[in-house]
């Protein structure tokens, strides 16, 4: 049984590359949300491996770390693994210290690095 990753704020090719390399690699089906309310009602609502939050959400430019403080802030749902997608390390250091594990940027979608940070929470294939 594949586990589910949850996509947060990606505009559509970003989703669909994001999807592609998780599920072309691992155990894992993708399932996408675009901002804080229905991200958290997905979240209540089913068990998640792993959630991935673009830094600035493509509905409305608004602020992916708000959507991390709000899981984090959640007792049910703060254990859950969430990353930052963003290409700025300065960021993926705000986020970590709000709670995120290392994420990873757009850019590093094809490095052989980036599958390895998913490793550590998803199971790989066969």
């Amino acid at each position: 049984m594949n586990v589910q990753v949850l996509d947060v704020g990606q505009c559509m090719p970003d989703h669909a590359a994001i999807r592609r390399l998780i599920e072309t690699n691992f155990a894992a089906e993708v399932v996408q949300t675009d901002q804080l309310d229905d991200t958290l009602a997905v979240l209540r609502g089913g068990k998640f491996a792993l959630v991935l939050i673009n830094r600035k959400l493509d509905l409305d430019y608004s602020d992916g770390l708000k959507i991390l403080t709000a899981i984090k802030a959640e007792p049910a749902l703060r254990e859950t693994p969430v990353m930052l997608i963003t290409n700025y390390a300065e960021h993926q250091q705000t986020a970590i210290a709000a709670g995120a594990v290392a994420g990873f940027g757009k850019a590093q979608l094809g490095d052989p690095a980036t599958i390895e940070k998913l490793a550590a929470y998803l199971p790989r294939k066969g």
